[in-house]
């Protein structure tokens, strides 16, 4: 079942960006959270992302890849932290399996996605 229907100029509106992983840090405390410092381009540089990926990858797996950033979210404060987006990911029904969504082929940080 499709969940709600969004019109092209809502869908206008959102910015996401290719993004890399700069750094993954510990949040103490929390248990499935990382501190993700992300490089989002000349344009934007760089932001801190607060996400729950702990028990689907480690932080090796995670430093330097690219990943999809939803850039115009308004921020959140996580554990204290300031969290400046939204990583994209899927995720499966029963949340057993989450899998970051990264462009297919190499291109430059800070790309639009459309």
């Amino acid at each position: 079942m499709v969940e709600g229907i969004v019109n092209f100029s809502d869908w206008e509106k959102l910015d996401l960006r290719v993004a890399k992983i700069k750094e993954v840090e510990e949040i103490e405390g929390a248990d499935k959270l990382y501190k993700l410092t992300l490089d989002v381009g000349a344009e934007i540089g760089e932001r801190i992302v607060c996400a729950g990926l702990k028990q689907y990858y480690s932080r090796e797996d995670l430093k330097g890849k690219k990943i999809i950033l939803f850039v115009n979210l308004a921020p959140r404060k996580m554990r204290g932290i300031e969290s400046q987006g939204m990583i994209l990911a899927a995720v499966s029904e029963d949340e057993s399996q989450v899998v970051l969504i990264s462009p297919e082929k190499d291109i430059e940080i800070g790309s639009k996605i459309r």
